[in-house]
């Protein structure tokens, strides 16, 4: 059980607390109701930008790392689709460095040209680095495109295209900036060594003051039903053949996502799993095949994804991957295969609260989908599903005409 307290500043701010005296250390969270999937279409890459700009000096602090350093911290910062998080820690008695280093960047970066050059330079590598030049690189850019007709999930994180962040103006982001990066669209979580009391008095002395902003009222094209299965072929500059392969899910809060939750694991959770057993250890079809989903908040999707062992034909693989869907739609899986998963998702949620940097990231993401006591009643949710829950769902989800299939083909 994780215990919390939570309020709420005038300016919208909701901070939760969670106190914990067994470790000297604390850790200040601060999570951004903002993803790639709020972005303008025609300027995507602005979400993972910031999560950049945020650390090339904000109004009154030129520099963010060094003293951040000098108080014994660390930190770091990532973007999803769905949210941007940044958190540091440090001992707890240096807490006020942290305080007052968020709240500047919150009131305002500094918005300089230098600063949006550099940051704008090291995102553009990295585009080029893992999206452009890397190998298998445009892989999920084509199989989001090919699962998403409408809905801004079907562009990634880093961007839809290198020249929307080549181009991005000053304007541009200091536009996006006051439209997201205000107190009411922020969650503040502070954990470790401190008083409740404490935090109270520190969140009102630096982040009271910033003004409120304006609620940012999400309101995002649906994604259709989709009706027909959809295919598509690329050949590429690869090594080995790959074979991805996605169906739409339920949004995160919805029964279907815990029960396609426990089907991946099923599939894919290591050397026991069905896939593995079958396809890579048996057959020999695959030199890898992983089952997963993204985790998103809203519909999204699950995936099989596997490097196919050379001389195999892509077409009977993917016959294999179907046969074994099959058998997961026709046949209910054994009450202790099914337990067997459920134990193993209690363990790795146990083993995710374990370090305060994980439970304050875990009471931001809880408070985002709107309620931070999901932390501690979620499992429940799992347990309560049976294996005529998994039936049921894999005919729903595995449904052709719910499918999209990439062959990723070496030229070779």
């Amino acid at each position: 059980m994780v215990h919390y307290n939570k309020f709420v500043l005038e300016n919208g701010l909701r901070v939760l607390v969670h106190e914990d005296s067994s470790t000297p250390m604390a850790v200040v969270n601060v999570l951004y109701d903002v993803g790639a999937k709020d972005e303008n279409p025609d300027k995507t890459g602005f979400a993972h930008l910031f999560e950049h700009l945020m650390f090339g000096g904000s109004i009154n602090i030129p520099e963010y790392d060094d003293p951040l350093q000098r108080a014994g911290g660390e930190n770091n910062a990532y973007t999803t689709n769905d949210l941007t998080n940044y958190y540091c820690s440090m001992p707890a008695e240096n807490i006020e460095t942290a305080f007052w280093l968020e709240s500047d960047r919150m009131l305002s970066l500094a918005f300089s040209k230098k600063s949006l050059e550099v940051q704008r330079k090291v995102v553009c590598e990295e585009f080029k680095e893992h999206y452009i030049n890397k190998p298998y690189g445009d892989l999920w850019f084509k199989m989001r495109e090919l699962a998403y007709t409408t809905h801004p999930y079907k562009w990634m994180t880093i961007g839809k295209e290198l020249s929307h962040i080549e181009t991005a103006t000053i304007d541009d982001v200091k536009q996006f900036f006051f439209k997201h990066y205000r107190p009411v669209n922020a969650i503040l979580v502070v954990a470790g060594n401190i008083k409740t009391e404490q935090v109270k008095e520190l969140a009102e002395k630096w982040f009271g003051p910033i003004p409120m902003g304006e609620k940012y009222e999400r309101n995002l094209p649906k994604e259709p039903k989709q009706t027909a299965a959809r295919h598509l072929t690329v050949h590429a500059d690869v090594p080995l053949d790959s074979l991805v392969k996605t169906w739409h899910i339920e949004a995160r809060l919805g029964k279907g996502y815990y029960v396609a939750d426990l089907i991946t694991e099923i599939l894919s959770g290591g050397g026991s799993s069905r896939l593995f057993q079958a396809l890579v250890k048996e057959k020999q079809m695959f030199s890898n095949l992983d089952c997963y989903h993204f985790g998103s908040i809203e519909n999204g999707l699950l995936a099989i994804e596997g490097k196919l062992v050379k001389g195999i034909k892509i077409e009977d693989a993917d016959r294999e991957v179907e046969a074994q869907l099959k058998k997961m739609q026709e046949e209910l899986v054994d009450v202790n295969e099914l337990q067997k998963v459920k134990n193993k998702t209690e363990s790795i949620i146990a083993f995710e609260d374990m370090s305060i940097m994980s439970r304050a990231s875990s009471l931001a993401n809880y408070e985002l989908l709107g309620d931070a006591n999901l932390m501690n009643t979620e499992l429940e949710r799992y347990q309560s599903i049976t294996v005529e829950d998994i039936r049921e769902y894999s005919r729903i989800i595995f449904d052709t005409n719910n499918s999209n299939t990439l062959y990723y083909l070496s030229k070779n």
